[in-house]
């Protein structure tokens, strides 16, 4: 089934045109970013953008929402008034369910724990017009890549990791659930014009070595945030050599640099997957137009001239790597992980072995673990850690069933759980991961935060490949180096495996009895949406109120965060996914991960008014029952990780006016804007270290507030002195207007009205 042809070919019909006036505009040739960037802008350009300066509108071709993130987007949604999103939309079930024994017992588990929200999802998605994928269909982003991916396309998605489907030679990107609403109520989308980076590719990978090692490899030289405001476009010969699912697991960690997105050109791995996939019109219509889904050649044998940086990596001569741990970006070579490992004191015990997620679970991925299993089994090796497998959509499951990889891994004592997200996201209930006890596990995943995987901030989690996941389970030795060491198998024979094989594509083609999709109602008017007012898990929204227009005076600080603060500090996954359509619940997670400054102690400061330490929501609610608003004050990339928008709304909804760091990571910037908050970043970073503990702070300049205008800060401190420095914002004349109107979605119900 081919999902949104019409639109599909609409945009194929128009990109032609859009990019060769955009070539007149900026009067010279174009990388694929460029392409598809301009083709979808809001309204037509006579003047080339300025990038990394100016904030331009889009109109992007679809919007897709998993079912943590999708609560609250729809519950905004609901607030708009429209009758029907404008845009082809989807749902999909893929974060709320727990993995602990397999996915037989797991599945319909969680589909009884969770049935009020995804009775909620399924009936506004009928109501709206909106495709709706049930519990056990699939990972959004695998779903997305076999079912509505296409070159040349643009689209937005409530997870950050939404930029998988660059695989498929999109721009994908990852947005708060306010940036969703806008897109879903017909009005433009709002960016920043992205840098370029470039990544040559020559070469061809052999061995051991995968497409993920690629993006690890990028993860090493870049850091967790040096793609930042940067869309990174990978070429050369040796992209052509990837596969359109390997290309995909590149972009899908790209979300990990702070990339905007990742994206590849159209080439025949994408035309043989789109056909693969059952698309094979989707194909033909992206090859009649095929030099315009991709780079220009003179842009791709001169790069330097059209990017902002160029990296150029040789695939022939690339290792396996380890990133970790307790970041993506930490990256070793396989080679040298066991004087890496010695000298840092990590545990070297492998635990557990993870393959799937959303990032690597193809069945080119799975097919290549596969034979490893396989062959491990033959040399009669036994794994020496827990070994655990995660589909990325039932169609994948189906087919891999079909063709023994399940049964193969079984016999190495594998357990597959659901079609879900799972571990990856912290919905993995480990047994013993409460004893927080230090031990080591490596998985397949995208992320490895501190407690991220099973809540125990001792568990030191690294990721590579699926292939080099497997053999490191099997040999239960994160030093262990399949390249070049041996194995002691049940005989006591010295062994070593083999490097892996797999298939690009099933030999007999993808097959599944049930994908998990349900089409909306042809007319949703009568469909009615019913969320219980006593309900633990599901709130409507009350509108955030409007800026009273004047500076803001006596912000009582709630946290000087020290260090990474990530997301999933500020608003953790896990156990508390289950209030992601619960404001008020949710929010007694706020920044309960978070590092004191003052004294080095999660969810433990100082509430001024009792002169007291408590936890960090009591503290920022006992300011709000007083009509005291209180600042967050942050390090380095604050808000890195998820785009979950549940990090903006909870200080909004305890009463926090302002967000002051030293610099923010992309989507959570955004997100705060579209709540009504004040992200404001240090002039002089400097500046963080003269914050005490004791402070009141005023913000001064606001009420004449303009774009590029610096603000002043007031440091009250306890003695009665007085410091003032500058801070820096980034609003534009639109965003002041979400800052006063109280929020974005305020400010879309007065222009509906």
């Amino acid at each position: 089934m081919i999902f949104d042809l019409e639109m599909i070919k609409k945009v194929y019909s128009e990109i032609p045109e859009k990019v060769d006036k955009a070539k007149k505009v900026t009067g010279k040739p174009l990388t694929l970013a460029e392409k598809i960037l301009y083709a979808h802008l809001s309204e037509s350009a006579d003047t080339a953008f300025e990038r990394g300066t100016d904030y331009v509108n889009f109109n992007p071709d679809r919007v897709a929402m998993q079912d943590a993130t999708a609560q609250m987007a729809l519950l905004q949604f609901m607030q708009a008034g429209k009758q029907k999103a404008a845009v082809p939309s989807t749902v999909h079930c893929d974060h709320l369910i727990l993995a602990k024994e397999g996915a037989f017992k797991d599945l319909p588990s969680s589909k009884n724990l969770n049935k009020e929200v995804f009775d909620f999802l399924s009936s506004v998605s009928n109501k709206y017009g909106i495709g709706f994928w049930k519990p056990g269909a699939g990972i959004i982003h695998q779903v997305v890549l076999e079912n509505y991916a296409f070159p040349g396309g643009m689209m937005i998605g409530t997870d950050s990791h939404t930029v998988n489907a660059g695989g498929l030679g999109m721009i994908a990107i990852g947005v708060g659930g306010a940036d969703a609403v806008d897109v879903m109520v017909g009005m433009p989308w709002e960016l920043k014009f992205p840098k370029l980076i470039g990544i040559k590719l020559t070469g061809k990978m052999n061995g051991w070595t995968s497409a993920k090692d690629v993006i690890l490899k990028v993860a090493g030289l870049l850091t967790v945030k040096g793609g930042t405001g940067c869309i990174v476009e990978y070429f050369g010969e040796g992209a052509k050599n990837i596969s359109a699912t390997g290309k995909g697991t590149i972009c899908n960690m790209g979300a990990e640099i702070g990339a905007t997105t990742s994206t590849f050109g159209y080439d025949e791995s994408m035309e043989k997957y789109l056909k693969a996939t059952g698309r094979e019109e989707v194909a033909k219509l992206a090859s009649g137009v095929k030099e315009y889904l991709t780079g220009d050649p003179e842009v791709y044998s001169n790069p330097e001239k059209y990017f902002d940086q160029v990296i150029e990596i040789n695939l022939s001569e690339l290792e396996p790597h380890l990133n970790g741990p307790f970041s993506p970006d930490i990256a070793t070579p396989i080679s040298k992980m066991k004087d890496v490992a010695a000298k840092n004191g990590w545990p070297t015990k492998v635990e557990v072995g993870l393959i799937g997620s959303c990032t690597n679970s193809s069945y080119e991925d799975i097919s290549r673990a596969a034979s490893i299993a396989e062959d491990a089994v033959t040399k009669k090796l036994k794994a020496q850690s827990e070994f655990t497998i995660t589909p990325g959509s039932e169609q994948v499951r189906y087919t891999i069933d079909r063709d023994g990889f399940i049964s193969t891994f079984e016999k190495m004592g594998g357990k597959v759980f659901a079609n879900a997200c799972g571990p990856c996201i912290g919905q993995w209930a480990r047994a013993g991961a409460e004893k927080q006890e230090k031990n080591t596990i490596v998985h397949s995943f995208n992320r490895n935060f501190a407690k991220r995987a099973d809540g125990n901030p001792n568990t030191y989690a690294f990721v590579a490949s699926p292939e080099l996941v497997t053999a490191l389970a099997i040999a239960g030795d994160l030093t262990f180096n399949p390249i070049t060491d041996t194995l002691v198998n049940e005989k006591g024979e010295q062994v070593k495996l083999n490097a892996p094989s797999g298939n690009e594509l099933p030999d007999k083609g993808f097959d599944v009895e049930d994908p998990g999709f349900q089409a909306p109602a042809a007319d949703g008017s009568s469909v009615e949406v019913v969320v219980n007012p006593e309900s633990d898990r599901l709130q409507i929204l009350t509108p955030f109120e409007p800026w009273n227009g004047k500076d803001y005076i006596g912000l009582k600080l709630l946290i000087k965060a020290k260090g990474k603060c990530t997301t999933d500090h500020i608003s953790m996954a896990g156990p508390w996914l289950k209030y992601r359509g619960h404001l008020d619940n949710i929010s007694n997670n706020l920044l309960i991960g978070a590092v004191n400054y003052f004294n080095n102690d999660t969810n433990n400061v100082l509430n001024q008014l009792s002169g007291r330490y408590s936890k960090v929501p009591d503290a920022a609610r006992a300011y709000k029952e007083q009509g005291l608003g209180s600042i967050i004050i942050g390090d380095e990339n604050y808000g890195e990780g998820s785009s979950r928008e549940h990090a903006a709304m909870e200080p909004r909804n305890l009463g926090v006016k302002v967000v002051l760091v030293k610099s923010f990571a992309r989507i959570h910037e955004t997100n705060l804007k579209k709540q009504g908050m004040l992200a404001l970043t240090f002039a002089d970073r400097n500046d963080y270290d003269k914050i005490q503990e004791k402070d009141t702070l005023d913000i001064l300049g606001l009420s004449d507030i303009t774009p590029g205008k610096a603000l002043t800060v007031v440091l009250n401190h306890v003695d009665g002195s007085t410091e003032k420095f500058a801070v820096n914002h980034t609003y534009n004349n639109n965003q002041i207007e979400w800052l006063k109107a109280g929020s974005a979605l305020n400010l879309i119900k007065l222009q509906n009205k």
